[in-house]
């Protein structure tokens, strides 16, 4: 009763020669075929590709030996018609000779063993973005055909990202170990002469008002001695120096800046901005701590006088 079976398979098998170069008609919907197709080398038919191949004796005996179906670059598929690509990456090229029944998405698994790039990570380029769903000869691919390929792999995304992450780790590391003031070179000479032989005595944990004598005792940037006089009714800061004596204005003076001295922290250095930057600053070394604050409230306008 199963005889005209038999002859079916057996026809089907003969007219279809070696299951290697039996062509599959596009869009087979035999089940499971399409798994079988990425799961070969280059995405074309190879042994046990056809339907027949797996269902009758006769058809294991036609099989093409087991090496047959893996193919180098796809020289050794000669059942399919074959196309030559250039593939372009990363301004490396690759000469591939890939199916031109395969479509886009396995021509991705090929791209992927060649560069290591993941397939969802790629953009395929054939006159516009290569669709996967369709072969390549449905989308008229050529002999000579170049196809772009645009991604980064993973490592070259690290690779990428570290520098610039370090980069930014270094600058607030650099903010955060700020060289105090008082290591600078500028400011070593000066601190190095140590403390005036007149300096005025500090007092720790206080803060007191300014005195009404000016503060004397103190050095300037260029080592000579300097005293300040706050003149509350002329709303005037003193500079008082050997050779002369500046009278700037309290509203001229745009900022205050002072810093404890290194292992003296009862005296401070501190800094008068005359002009618009830094260089401007006029820098006062050894102020008594218990005055810092009053000094930049009187100068800065924040100190009530009754």
């Amino acid at each position: 009763g199963g005889a005209p079976g038999l002859e079916r398979v057996r026809a089907e098998t003969a007219s279809c020669g070696p299951a290697s170069s039996c062509p599959l008609p596009t869009g087979a919907e035999e089940p499971g075929m399409e798994a079988e197709a990425q799961e070969l080398p280059l995405g074309c038919g190879g042994g046990g590709g056809s339907p027949a191949a797996g269902r009758s004796p006769e058809g294991e005996e036609r099989r093409e030996p087991p090496q047959a179906s893996v193919s180098n670059g796809g020289d050794g598929d000669s059942g399919r018609e074959l196309v030559e690509l250039k593939v372009i990456w990363n301004k490396n090229k690759y000469d591939v000779k890939f199916c031109l029944d395969s479509t886009g998405a396995e021509l991705k698994q090929k791209i992927h063993s060649l560069t290591g790039l993941p397939p969802a990570m790629q953009k395929v380029m054939f006159k516009g973005l290569l669709p996967e769903e369709k072969t390549l000869r449905e989308i008229k691919v050529t002999n000579g055909a170049k196809i772009m390929v645009v991604g980064s792999t993973i490592n070259d995304v690290l690779a990428v990202n570290t520098p610039k992450e370090a980069a930014q780790q270094e600058v607030k590391a650099e903010e955060n170990k700020k060289e105090p003031l008082c290591r600078q070179k500028q400011h070593r000479k000066v601190l190095d002469k140590g403390k005036p032989d007149d300096v005025m005595p500090s007092v720790k944990g206080v803060q007191e008002r300014l005195p009404t004598v000016p503060l004397s005792g103190m050095y300037n940037k260029s080592g000579g001695k300097v005293r300040l006089t706050f003149k509350l009714e002329q709303d005037q800061l003193w500079i008082g120096t050997k050779e002369r004596t500046e009278k700037l204005p309290m509203g001229s003076i745009k900022n205050v800046v002072s810093e404890p001295i290194e292992g003296h922290e009862d005296y401070h250095m501190m800094a008068f901005q005359l002009g618009p930057t830094e260089a401007s600053y006029y820098w006062v070394y050894w102020v008594p701590t218990q005055y810092v604050d009053a000094i930049k409230d009187t100068v800065l306008g924040k100190w009530q006088y009754f």
